[in-house]
């Protein structure tokens, strides 16, 4: 096994839409089904090279229905909104969650830029 951070537990919490992941080494991170969904590693959201990434909007509701297993390396996260297509390694993951403050800044500065105004999330 690699000595690269893995998780050790997966818990998707629907209600709050929010994906509980801790590491092997010890970090522990809440997720957001809106910020998973708008930093998918899919081509539809990444696209095919630099400069074609698709900025994700109207994402502030979107839930997790489940997750799939892929192998030992990774999972796919089936969203409500019909996206299936990324495949989150847990690198991918890992990273995802030690960027999380800068990811989400820098989504909400894109938003912004493009005249996008985000809607509260409804609990």
């Amino acid at each position: 096994m690699s000595d690269r951070p893995h998780p050790t537990e997966l818990n998707l919490h629907r209600k709050s839409k929010v994906l509980e992941i801790t590491f092997s080494d010890g970090l522990h991170c809440n997720l957001s089904a809106e910020y998973l969904r708008v930093y998918s590693p899919s081509a539809e959201v990444r696209g095919h090279g630099p400069g074609q990434e698709v900025l994700q909007v109207g994402k502030e509701e979107v839930g997790i229905d489940h997750l799939a297993p892929v192998g030992n390396y990774a999972v796919t996260i089936h969203f409500d909104d019909g996206h299936n297509t990324g495949i989150y390694s847990w690198d991918t993951l890992y990273e995802l969650s030690v960027n999380h403050d800068r990811y989400w800044q820098e989504y909400l500065s894109r938003l912004t830029a493009s005249g996008y105004q985000r809607r509260q999330q409804l609990s």
